[in-house]
């Protein structure tokens, strides 16, 4: 048995060593259940091991494991409430990277249907899909704004996705085409710093208003914003699925072309913050790119990585920097914060939060789960039980019932609709518009 998140080890890749290595975890789980509230996979696991009088997670079927791993949907809590992670104790448990292996390794051996190749290609291939779906987004978003409609039931038999999931509509102008048009940076006073942005393939295609309203919260502090040319998805979907070829293939790309950004202004004696836009994105440029492609460019980025409103709150608190905090525009008496997993799991504090109370709102926070996380909340197989572990969320949405709605995950946000019926913004949109920044024209 092996104890190892590391890719490259020469067992890692073992389906023999992995079981044994899972029989281990589960053991050590099944023994402390604190993660027994944050999704299915505990509940199923502690079950299995129950049934058994002598409860030995030795017992388990290659099935029983095959479906704890299944049932796991990557929100990373685990790190926020295992005591016995890799560096803080000897047991150097990480559940999360546990199921990626079990995911990685039966994606390498065992033999896929066609109907999951198909799911599988619909959601990894993100790039793919919002070229074409943004040139023809009139058709595209008349196939998709329906949920439980013939033709979502259609695409539900034939690529998987659920059919009654809230999906954000494709843009006709992506984020990038409009950065462009408008010639560069505006600042609407002197510069403080310049950073480059990482969109992400959501605000790419679909949210373009987060990254226009990114843009220009940024450029009302002085903050001037560049876009590399060359990225490309971060990877999470085909990383999530087990596909690790496919996101190693895009994470090279991606360090490649922010590690030389970053360098090029570094030899021009500025610093480039990596700002992004979706907390998956950002904890997979933090994490993921270290503990999958590592060396001196992946650790580089990861270092400069930021989520938005994390540096918005940066320059606040900044000694060599200024926010601008008058707030003429709208702000409501009262708002309703959704703190994704991926962004909780970064351990970066609720800065989200923090910038919306600097308006003046009052801010209750939900911290509970949309069962999204990635892509898994998005297949049909999941469906029922992602809507089961989002009740919570939706429960604690209606009870705080506040003037607005705030999240920084457009996909969570999707949940938040199909379980509440209210569309939730992005706190870089609420923080433009207390600005009096108004919402750019989406086409």
């Amino acid at each position: 048995m092996t104890t190892t998140y590391d890719p490259f080890h020469p067992q890692y890749f073992v389906d023999a060593d992995l079981r044994e290595e899972m029989t281990r975890v589960y053991d050590l789980c099944h023994g402390c259940r604190l993660c027994f509230k944050f999704c299915p996979s505990f509940p199923s696991l502690f079950s299995f091991i129950d049934q058994h009088d002598d409860q030995d997670a030795a017992r388990l079927t290659r099935g029983e494991q095959d479906q704890v791993v299944d049932e796991c949907f990557q929100c990373k809590l685990c790190y926020v409430n295992c005591p016995y992670t890799p560096g803080q104790h000897e047991w150097a448990l990480d559940f999360p990277r546990l199921m990626m292996r079990a995911d990685q390794v039966r994606f390498r051996d065992e033999k896929r249907s066609v109907h999951t190749k198909l799911t599988d290609a619909a959601l990894a291939k993100t790039d793919l899909v919002g070229k074409v779906s943004t040139l023809a987004a009139p058709l595209a978003n008349l196939a998709i704004r329906t949920p439980g409609s013939g033709v979502r039931k259609v695409i539900e038999k034939t690529v998987g996705i659920a059919n009654e999931r809230v999906l954000p509509p494709y843009a006709r102008q992506r984020f990038s085409t409009w950065f462009r048009k408008r010639g560069g940076s505006k600042l609407a006073r002197e510069k403080q710093a310049q950073v480059a942005l990482f969109p992400t393939c959501l605000v790419e295609y679909q949210n373009v208003g987060v990254g226009h309203d990114t843009v220009k919260v940024l450029e009302h502090n002085g903050i001037e914003c560049s876009l590399p040319k060359g990225m490309q998805c971060c990877g999470a979907p085909a990383l999530h699925q087990g596909d690790v070829e496919t996101f190693r293939k895009l994470a090279r790309n991606n360090i490649g072309v922010l590690a030389s950004a970053v360098r090029e202004a570094e030899r021009n004696g500025h610093d480039l913050p990596i700002i992004v836009t979706q907390p998956t994105c950002g904890y997979v440029l933090k994490k993921d790119y270290v503990g999958y492609i590592g060396g001196a460019d992946a650790e580089l980025v990861a270092s400069k990585t930021r989520d938005v409103s994390e540096y918005v709150w940066q320059i606040h608190k900044g000694e060599d920097s200024e926010l601008d905090c008058d707030f003429p525009g709208i702000v409501p008496a009262t708002t309703t914060y959704h703190a994704p997993c991926h962004l909780r799991a970064q351990n970066i504090g609720l800065k989200s939060r923090d910038i919306l109370k600097l308006t003046g709102t009052q801010v209750t926070v939900v911290a509970e789960c949309s069962a999204i996380d990635g892509t898994w909340g998005l297949r049909a197989e999941n469906f029922e039980m992602s809507r089961g572990v989002a009740a919570k969320m939706a429960n604690a949405i209606k009870k705080a019932d506040t003037e607005a709605l705030a999240g920084d995950c457009s996909l969570a946000n999707g949940g938040i609709v199909l379980e509440t019926g209210r569309q939730p913004v992005h706190p870089i949109q609420q923080f433009a518009r207390a600005y009096g920044i108004p919402e750019e024209p989406t086409r």
